[in-house]
């Protein structure tokens, strides 16, 4: 074996720096991602970009002169924290929002944000911005209907605007909750809580003062049918008598005070 060496170390050298130069070279850009290759700071190719003409897999570039920045080219969330949007009809919402972006120029924004966290930072603000602003055409009422599906249409197209200057384009913009500030939503809930309560005790009312009614009418209706019976045989009606005296002063007599 180093009888081998000896005699091939010119080409175990050459075999060594050949691979050394290979494994600095060479990199893979899987499906998922693009890249753009940049050469003394400025991009000079990309790989695997939309309507490119190079596809994924494995490239060459020249060593310690080459760099490659690996881009995202799957669809991106853009998060909105709650934001406060003063509604047509001066409702003041919580919204809570976000949009959904793509990398379809890698060298506009390596050139404009440098990564897609500068994209997401400078579509924040104006996310917030053009919300607030198509928000406040519109009453809140009517943005529980499908006008609200306008609204979202116009700020996407707004949103998608500004973000070809990064190299971007917005897919997608969604509302996931729309609410009522808390201090009004408590308010409108004892609201709520307080005409619930009163309809409860005016319903009360009325059913007590109809039984009070349902009961004298019985009343009065038993009294008729006893007098009626009564006055149809009299020496019965002085038999009953007899036994409710009967009836009190037995009672009385168990229970003494």
């Amino acid at each position: 074996m180093s009888n081998f060496l000896q005699n091939h170390r010119y080409t175990v050298i050459a075999l060594g720096v050949l691979l050394v130069i290979f494994m600095m070279s060479a990199y893979i850009v899987p499906e998922e991602e693009q890249a753009v290759i940049i050469r003394t700071g400025e991009p000079v190719g990309t790989v695997n970009t939309p309507n490119g003409t190079t596809n994924a897999g494995i490239y060459f570039r020249v060593p310690f002169i080459d760099s490659v920045r690996r881009v995202e080219k799957r669809l991106l969330d853009l998060e909105m924290t709650d934001e406060e949007v003063l509604s047509a009809d001066q409702q003041r919402l919580l919204v809570n929002a976000y949009a959904r972006f793509r990398i379809t120029d890698p060298v506009r924004m390596v050139e404009r944000a440098g990564s897609t966290d500068g994209v997401r930072n400078a579509l924040q603000p104006i996310l917030n911005s053009v919300l607030r602003q198509e928000l406040g055409r519109r009453t809140f009422q009517a943005m529980l209907t499908a006008e609200r599906g306008s609204a979202l249409a116009n700020v996407r197209a707004n949103l998608d605007r500004q973000a070809r200057q990064y190299g971007a384009e917005v897919v997608d913009v969604k509302i996931m909750r729309t609410d009522l500030p808390e201090a009004p939503l408590q308010s409108a809930f004892r609201r709520m809580e307080s005409d619930r309560a009163r309809e409860a005790r005016t319903t009360r009312a009325q059913g007590d003062r109809d039984a009070r009614i349902i009961r004298a009418d019985a009343d009065a209706e038993a009294a008729r049918i006893y007098a009626e019976s009564f006055g149809q045989d009299a020496e019965f009606y002085d038999f009953y008598r007899a036994m409710q005296s009967y009836d009190a002063t037995f009672s009385n007599s168990e229970n003494p005070s």
